[in-house]
């Protein structure tokens, strides 16, 4: 890795987003429900990807160690001279859930004594020191499975501390889950997608084009319900085309069923179809795996087609709603004059038998400051309404917690967080919830933010899982 001079930011776009994300890979282990026909088939290594992707590089240089793990990234990440205060936690090996219990509690005990540098008794102990810790886990996300989200699954996320779930979904349709032994239906990515959200859960979806048993129509056709039917709806996407790796069960049988892969040019005419129907309310987190190409047998081989696709839209000026591409910490090295002026903007939209509020921060040309996701939902226990904010994110460039923004650093169009856009937003949610008559508003919060939100009235919920705020 090349030290970077006096002041400079190595590799700035990862921390754009307003945090700094940090990955840890678990050791690996086979799925309960067999090998999907497309992956690589583990071994050594998490039964979904390659020993040549950097984590897992990472992860095998320190046998799987969380501890290591978050350690030598965090000392990366300070050479490199980026911000290490607020981390997201990305826990990478797609069936965590399926672990055995003492070792999943200590893995996510691990990775906060981590990053509080002191060893705790027991989980909730670290939990508690990472609230004033100087590297701050501000969000969590764990990589599952449908059929891995049960009300019992669903604690134990709860209880690590997690706020954003993804699933692999690759296409909602059971014929092709069939044909790639995926493991579950459809149904399970819907009931799953429910009860997440209703947990107050940011949910992600892994989606595959090019499976084995589809085609671009289909495709296409399967990638606009996913946004138009209201039990599906994601609020993230990793979008990951169908690729022939070495060892999967897909290179054996691959020529015996006739099946061959999206071609470049195929890859990049869909993706660029999909980025154009993706709603407002829906980022996108990554385009492609990062497969080594001495790893491919056929299939797209190039990971950087993500910029390609958004440089053509942005060229051809068409319209993205996608937020990745409105966001102000990716605009700024491509427009000079960024308007600082903002308004509030708020679409209401049905998903999972519940009514999603998702308010933006935004200029005239659309560019994203910052977001929150509110939901409101009936318990089908009690028939009770309830209100969960899922997220709150200001983008721009990540600034050290409890460093003020001032003077001219106000109109420094990188300098959006600790601005008051976050009050912002929480105050009109909060205002929405009182309207509907809801005596209560519970927030999914990283532990590392649990401060913010006592600062601005919230209490710490009897479960010590949500921060709450109990109306008059």
């Amino acid at each position: 890795m090349l030290i970077p001079k006096l002041g400079e930011i190595r590799k700035p776009a990862k921390t754009m987003a307003g945090v700094t994300p940090l990955t840890v890979v678990l050791k690996p282990r086979k799925c309960e429900h067999g090998t999907c026909i497309y992956c690589p088939g583990g071994g050594y290594v998490p039964q979904s990807y390659t020993d040549k992707s950097p984590a897992v590089m990472r992860a095998l240089m320190l046998d799987f160690d969380p501890y290591k793990q978050v350690e030598v990234r965090l000392k990366a990440f300070e050479v490199m001279n980026h911000p290490t205060d607020k981390i997201e936690l990305i826990i990478l090996g797609g069936t965590f859930l399926q672990y055995p219990r003492e070792y999943k509690y200590e893995f996510i005990k691990k990775c906060y004594d981590a990053l509080n540098g002191k060893d705790s008794k027991n989980l909730e102990e670290a939990k508690k020191i990472n609230e004033t810790a100087k590297h701050r886990c501000v969000a969590m996300c764990i990589e599952n499975r449908p059929d891995n989200c049960t009300p019992e699954e669903i604690k134990e996320m709860l209880e690590f501390g997690a706020t954003r779930v993804e699933i692999g979904v690759q296409m909602p349709d059971d014929e092709m889950y069939k044909l790639t032994n995926r493991g579950h239906k459809v149904k399970d990515v819907i009931l799953a997608t429910k009860c997440l959200k209703n947990a107050g859960f940011k949910v992600g979806y892994h989606i595959m084009p090019g499976l084995p048993g589809s085609n671009p129509e289909k495709d296409m056709r399967l990638f606009k319900e996913i946004f138009d039917k209201e039990e599906f709806k994601p609020d993230q996407l990793k979008i990951y085309p169908c690729q022939i790796i070495k060892d999967s069960p897909l290179e054996r049988v691959y020529k015996k069923i006739n099946y061959m892969p999206y071609s470049e040019e195929q890859t990049r005419d869909i993706l660029d179809k999909m980025m154009k129907v993706i709603p407002e309310y829906c980022r996108v987190m990554r385009i492609m795996r990062e497969i080594p190409p001495e790893k491919l047998v056929e299939g797209m081989k190039r990971i950087d087609i993500r910029q390609e696709v958004e440089s053509d839209l942005r060229k051809n000026k068409d319209k993205i709603k996608e937020i990745r591409m409105r966001e102000i910490g990716f605009n700024n090295s491509l427009q000079k004059d960024i308007d600082l002026n903002t308004k509030l903007k708020i679409t209401k939209y049905n998903a999972s038998n519940g009514e999603e509020y998702f308010l933006q921060v935004i200029n005239k040309d659309n560019i994203l400051f910052g977001l929150l996701r509110l939901r409101i939902f009936n318990d089908e226990k009690t028939n009770e309404k309830k209100a969960f904010i899922r997220e709150i994110h200001v983008y721009g460039k990540s600034i050290p917690i409890g460093k003020k923004v001032k003077g001219k650093d106000k109109k420094n169009k990188q300098h959006v967080q600790h601005t008051g856009i976050g009050k912002e937003l929480l105050k009109e949610a909060e205002k929405i919830v009182t309207q509907n008559k809801i005596k209560e508003l519970k927030i999914i919060s990283g532990v590392g933010v649990r401060k913010y939100y006592e600062n601005l009235g919230y209490t710490i919920d009897k479960d010590k899982i949500y921060m709450e705020k109990i109306f008059s």
